[in-house]
């Protein structure tokens, strides 16, 4: 599983088990609340109607005195009143007085009067001086719906004559407590939503961040050249830590196998040097003028591919180990191309090769470093005079596919062997010249790839009709 499907889970599940776990207090906080405040309320009220009815009750006219008619008025009045968008046309409250042996001697609704009321609760520990209130079945068996009773005593002298009960359905506040509890589960669904969202872009940052800079340590990996991620935050760091890491390793390890490889090619032309100095001092008297030249002449040509050696492995290796293109130019492809021609004009001259450059569109460019570039083509035209016969033709030409600009030397010499076609590019392999001269250094053509590398392009070495055919392809602006 990724890492950022696992971010993704475990935030979400604690959002949402902290979301579920809020919401369900919440939910089973609202009812008893309000009934709390509905409690509240009815104390109020039955309180300050005990002070109302006192002296109907003292005087004997509970049932027919101004209490009463109040009472029943208030029943009768149409309240129209819009709560919140719940509609309340009537008063719901039920009252009831009992004296002070608890029998009901008042009732709003007229049903219990005479009923004795005196074990209930809200009558049986007002009548002892203590706060009264139960909860009840609004019928008897109903679990659903109950009746909250707050009651008050009504006082004589300080001494209590009776108990006023003021009774309230609680399905009266059911709308509000089923209204208030929706909401709640509607602003969970909606956080987890939220949550949700929040995780899924947190996830899909952190792995993108991951996947970039996985992507690089795979391309690393492979040997590829390959920028730095842009990051953020501590994954920038690490990309950092990981380039400098790269560099690091890569350093080492170039240098440990330049000095593998140089040692192993420097083997043989260093023999040769060596055996013939050793030759020319220990039988110098006995040698002829010839011989004695001929030796000098390897000294010469061995020291010469020693130093062509170095010089190109420098420049090869400047160019493995940059990354990027530091200030890239627009050129022109028919300009690198005749600067390198006219570089080595002089030496096709020497090797009696003739260099036939077809004429190049000049709009055709390309973006890129022109001293790499000239050296580049370069290596391809002096790898095709080293392979021409006498009195050969290389012929260097550009063409495009509206993507690639192709810049493409062909020889007439024996082409590539099978057994080398997939070598060519390798560091410090060559081939024998036609002509039984000594091999190259073997570094011209990994050099030319590296630079093609280096520009987004790619370096090809096929057998064509005649000859070979070697191609430079790069990126057209």
């Amino acid at each position: 599983m990724r890492v950022g499907l696992r971010v993704l889970l475990g935030y979400f599940a604690i959002v949402a088990l902290t979301g579920v776990l809020l919401a369900q207090v919440f939910v089973q906080q609202i009812k008893p609340g309000v009934r709390q405040a509905m409690e509240d309320t009815l104390i109020d009220t039955a309180n300050l109607l005990a002070e109302l009815a006192s002296d109907d009750m003292k005087s004997g006219h509970l049932a027919d005195g101004r209490f009463a008619a109040a009472v029943a008025a208030t029943q009768q009045r149409d309240v129209g009143a819009d709560i919140y968008g719940f509609d309340k046309l009537r008063t719901s409250y039920r009252i009831s007085i009992t004296d002070a042996r608890g029998i009901v001697i008042y009732d709003s609704e007229g049903r219990d009067v005479g009923r004795d009321n005196s074990k209930w609760n809200d009558v049986a520990r007002t009548l002892a001086g203590e706060y009264g209130a139960r909860s009840s079945p609004e019928t008897p068996g109903d679990t659903e719906n109950t009746v909250m009773h707050v009651a008050a005593p009504i006082f004589d002298q300080g001494k209590i004559v009776g108990v006023l009960t003021v009774a309230k359905p609680n399905r009266t506040v059911a709308p509000f407590i089923q209204r208030s509890q929706q909401k709640v589960r509607d602003a969970g669904i909606g956080l987890l939503i939220a949550a949700l969202a929040v995780g899924i872009a947190v996830a899909w940052w952190i792995s993108t961040q991951l996947g970039r800079l996985r992507r690089y340590a795979d391309a690393v990996t492979r040997g590829e050249r390959a920028d730095v991620p842009e990051a953020h935050g501590e994954f920038g760091v690490l990309g950092q830590a990981l380039a400098t890491m790269r560099e690091k390793l890569e350093g080492k390890q170039y240098v440990e196998a330049y000095v593998h490889a140089l040692t192993h090619e420097l083997k043989s032309p260093l023999a040769a040097i060596r055996g013939s100095a050793e030759l020319l001092d220990d039988d110098v008297e006995r040698m002829t003028p010839a011989e004695r030249a001929r030796f000098i002449g390897i000294i010469g040509e061995q020291g010469d591919r020693l130093a062509q050696m170095v010089d190109k492995l420098l420049a090869l290796a400047s160019v493995e180990h940059r990354q990027s293109i530091e200030s890239p130019k627009a050129l022109s492809v028919a300009d690198l191309v005749d600067e390198a021609v006219s570089d080595l004009s002089p030496r096709a001259r020497s090797a009696n090769v003739v260099l036939d450059v077809a004429s190049i569109d000049s709009a055709l460019r390309v973006e890129g470093d022109a001293f790499l570039l000239r050296q580049a083509i370069g290596n391809f035209i002096d790898n095709a005079i080293d392979f021409s016969p006498d009195n050969g033709r290389v012929s260097i030409d550009a063409v495009s596919d509206g993507v690639h600009a192709l810049i493409r030397v062909r020889d007439a010499g024996p082409g590539v062997p099978e057994y080398a076609k997939a070598r060519v590019f390798e560091r410090f392999y060559s081939l024998a010249r036609p002509d039984g001269s000594s091999r190259s250094s073997g570094l011209g053509l990994p050099f030319v790839a590296e630079v093609a590398g280096l520009h987004g392009g790619s370096a090809t070495l096929e057998n064509i009709d005649g000859g070979a055919q070697a191609s430079l392809s790069l990126p057209v602006l």
